[in-house]
């Protein structure tokens, strides 16, 4: 779903972010291969929660993380560590300083479909790619260290769309293990919902939309287990910590989603932190 919001993106003319290989993930696979990828496609057009507003979202969302991501590699970070990678093509499409190394943990049945998908493609990465086939309720640690990660090094870590899927203490454990496994100079990006009950958005057009046009109930997927505090936790343990909404974006790029009535994105945070240095 995410793969076909951003191949919609990369085909608008006011295009928040290219994607040029989402389309070819939707289309490769047999459950999504009629879904649309262009906004042409979709007969109401802007009009469609799912296809027009809800894909807007993850377009701004994959700007905003991109921006985040080559910023933060700037000052001299080379590690760049993706968990819960899914079909992100960072690797492939960003433009990376020198010397980065690109970690995309996630299970090994989701990279075997994309690396089919991209090889098929004779896609050829702009940094180093160094694939971790593990699921995350395993040793990801281990296999983070034997795949070549470096602890004593600024590292910068990703969590997009991934943490409200996770039990809370599958969440507390992984934001302290980031803590654990990062030095100053480090810095992580992820995304949370406040909401204290994601039922009272049972009938917002976002979550009725998907279930409708794709089948998909959101809501079953989220773990409805009370949510942590990633933001402070991460505050109390010495991070700078930022914490916005996707309208403070949609704001600052003039095109995105703007908040409305029985809103599933009310709750929606991106958190940005940042490790100070020594």
């Amino acid at each position: 779903m995410v793969a076909a919001a951003r191949a919609i993106e990369t085909h608008r003319h006011d295009t928040l972010a290219r994607d040029i290989y989402a389309e070819h993930f939707v289309l490769a696979a047999p459950a999504s291969a009629g879904w649309p990828v262009r906004m042409q496609q979709v007969p109401d057009g802007d009009a469609n929660p799912l296809w027009g507003r809800f894909a807007r979202y993850f377009g701004l969302r994959t700007r905003v993380l991109d921006d985040f991501l080559l910023r933060s590699v700037q000052p001299g970070a080379r590690q760049v560590v993706l968990l819960g990678a899914g079909l992100d093509s960072r690797a492939f499409r960003l433009d990376w300083p020198p010397g980065c190394v690109i970690f995309e943990i996630d299970r090994e049945g989701v990279l075997a479909f994309k690396h089919k998908v991209l090889d098929g493609l004779s896609a050829t990465p702009k940094a180093a790619r160094v694939p971790v086939p593990v699921d995350l309720r395993a040793d990801w640690v281990g296999a983070l260290a034997d795949a070549g990660f470096d602890p004593a090094a600024p590292s910068i870590w990703l969590a997009e769309g991934l943490l409200f899927y996770l039990p809370s203490a599958a969440e507390t454990y992984l934001i302290d293990t980031v803590d654990r496994l990062s030095t100053g100079g480090s810095a992580l990006a992820f995304e949370v919902k406040l909401d204290k009950d994601l039922l009272e958005y049972r009938d917002s057009p976002l979550y009725t939309s998907t279930t409708h046009q794709i089948g998909i109930d959101l809501l079953d997927l989220f773990d409805r287990e009370p949510r942590p505090d990633s933001a402070g936790d991460l505050g109390s343990k010495g991070w700078s910590t930022s914490v916005r909404t996707p309208f403070d974006f949609t704001r600052h790029h003039g095109r995105g989603p703007l908040p409305e009535q029985n809103d599933a994105l009310a709750g929606n945070r991106w958190v940005f932190a940042n490790k100070p240095g020594p």
